[in-house]
């Protein structure tokens, strides 16, 4: 472990010293890979304060649903042709279980588009 800053402390300066500083000093192209620079930065950020173990939880999820077992992505591909095809139709854990990992995903990816159901 490090002393301080730490890796999210980090990239919360240089994201807020583009978006105090930098944005407002450049225009269209720049201004445009600034506003994209500041919104990866932040995902990053989302990402390493975010559950350790939400993915693992996730796959095991899924692996009780499913009743199979393999990493997240296949797994992931199982449970959307699983859908496709209707074998989980009467399955209305299903809804909560998708609702929840894409609110999860949300979270990271922009957490303005999330909004409650």
């Amino acid at each position: 472990m490090h002393d301080r800053p730490t890796p999210v402390e980090l990239l919360a300066a240089v994201r807020e010293f583009l978006e105090a500083d930098v944005l407002d000093a450049v225009d269209g192209r720049v201004k445009f890979h600034t506003r994209v620079a500041v919104n990866v930065l932040g995902m990053v950020e989302r990402q390493l304060v975010e559950d350790p173990d939400a993915e693992e939880n996730h796959r095991r999820t899924l692996v009780a649903l499913l009743g199979s077992d393999g990493d997240l992505g296949e797994l992931e591909a199982e449970l959307a042709a699983a859908i496709r095809n209707g074998s989980l139709d009467a399955r209305a854990d299903v809804y909560d279980l998708v609702l929840a990992e894409v609110r999860r995903k949300l979270a990271v990816a922009n957490p303005g588009y999330a909004s409650p159901v």
